[in-house]
């Protein structure tokens, strides 16, 4: 019963939920970058390169049954992919620093009230314990 309780307290902390939830995100934020480059800028792409069909680039090495296909295409496409990806995390992440920046300025700080500096007050008890 012991392991069921901490298993449970485990899965119910805040930050395994909010893990959960970014993980599902990136999965459908995946599909959309997926998309983005399969559907819309790699037809341009192939376009621009004469409507070269990336996904079909392959370079087979040896003949018959037992040869080696090299997909390169297909690696091409996923590195396209990738970079997307990582640029928007960055862009995402940039903006997120710039918010959390304009959060973190101090607040100017209070003048301190007018009055005698600590040296002033320090000489003043000096000159008093002088006296007696």
């Amino acid at each position: 019963m012991g392991f069921i309780k901490e298993f449970k307290e485990f899965a119910m902390k805040g930050n395994v939920m909010d893990m959960a939830v970014g993980v599902i995100i990136g999965g459908a934020f995946g599909k959309i970058v997926s998309s983005l480059v399969d559907d819309v800028l790699m037809p341009l792409v192939g376009m621009i390169t004469g409507n070269v069909d990336f996904t079909s680039l392959a370079f087979q090495i040896g003949e018959g049954e037992g040869a080696a296909v090299l997909k390169y295409g297909n690696f091409i496409q996923n590195t396209v992919d990738f970079i997307i990806v990582a640029f928007c995390i960055f862009l995402m992440l940039k903006g997120i620093n710039k918010l959390n920046r304009k959060k973190e300025e101090p607040a100017p700080e209070p003048e301190a009230p007018k009055g005698p500096t600590q040296e002033e007050l320090l000489a003043e008890i000096r000159d008093l314990l002088k006296k007696k």
